[in-house]
């Protein structure tokens, strides 16, 4: 993994924002690409704070485990790719569905984005309180 990906990854959350992103919090595992100086110069050019996992403990990281484990056995199982273009657009359609439509036990049977609306709406109500 390259630390370009994942910068590329931060940037575009970033982007999908508004660029208003301080506070945010980025959960990842240890990977040097989440460590890297790159990533963490860019994080705090946003403002967002980088947390870490435990070595080893997938219980710090269950919820994107979670989501890992679902692209490869709803995508990924058993499929041949014939392109490179082929299996990106897949994905990406994916993880639009998952984060768009898919409701999660874990957010109260919402989706990622009614979720993360219904905070933003919530916060705004009690600063105007």
């Amino acid at each position: 993994m390259r630390a370009e990906l994942v910068i590329d990854a931060l940037r575009a959350a970033v982007a999908a924002r508004g660029g208003n992103v301080g506070g945010v919090v980025f959960h990842s595992d240890r990977g040097s690409q989440y460590s890297s100086a790159a990533f963490a110069r860019v994080c705090d050019s946003h403002g967002v704070r980088r947390s870490m996992g435990r070595v080893g403990s997938s219980y710090d990281n269950a919820l994107a485990e979670s989501l890992w484990q679902g692209l490869k056995r709803e995508v990924m199982h058993r499929k041949l790719f014939l392109t490179m273009s082929q299996a990106r657009l897949e994905i990406f359609q994916w993880l639009t569905y998952y984060n768009a439509r898919r409701r999660h036990s874990a957010l109260g049977y919402l989706s990622p984005m009614e979720f993360e609306q219904q905070h933003h709406a919530a916060a705004k109500l009690s600063l105007a309180a």
